[in-house]
């Protein structure tokens, strides 16, 4: 897999994170809707894209939350290259530039129904906290953060 620095309106990155969206909303259904305004983000610059062959297979990007925190957005691997190490490296370059702008922490919200998620995030070092900002009294919700390397 090679990655591709981007931003969030890149039609690779559009493409991936509507296929994440139709994923939440089988997984969570009308549920997902109480979470869906959350999931739009401003243009921003910071978005990765991983290609496999040319094909565009994960993505992930960060947005400023202050001065020193980021909140990690749109995680999504295609269902048929799951499990090969794709997000790890999609999250590990985030961070990576993340810190390479100055930022010294990462936050991230993901739901209780996504083990898988949750699992990554823990093994990349990720701890869970109270929930932050617009997901404070979302019960599905689970929020984690990190220190990033200065």
């Amino acid at each position: 897999m090679f990655t591709c620095k981007t931003t969030n309106m890149h039609e690779d990155f559009c493409a991936l994170t509507h296929a994440l969206d139709l994923e939440l909303n089988a997984r969570y259904g009308k549920e997902q809707a109480l979470y869906d305004k959350h999931n739009v983000i401003d243009p921003i610059e910071t978005a990765l894209i991983g290609y496999e062959e040319d094909i565009p297979v994960a993505c992930g990007c960060f947005k400023k939350i202050d001065e020193t925190t980021v909140e990690i957005k749109r995680m999504f691997v295609q269902p048929a290259h799951r499990r090969r190490g794709f997000s790890s490296r999609i999250l590990g370059e985030l961070e990576a530039w993340a810190s390479e702008l100055g930022f010294c922490e990462a936050r991230l919200e993901t739901g209780k129904g996504q083990p898988e998620a949750i699992a990554l995030y823990a093994k990349m070092g990720y701890a869970v906290i109270p929930n932050y900002g617009p997901y404070v009294g979302m019960e599905n919700s689970v929020c984690m953060r990190k220190a990033l390397r200065s």
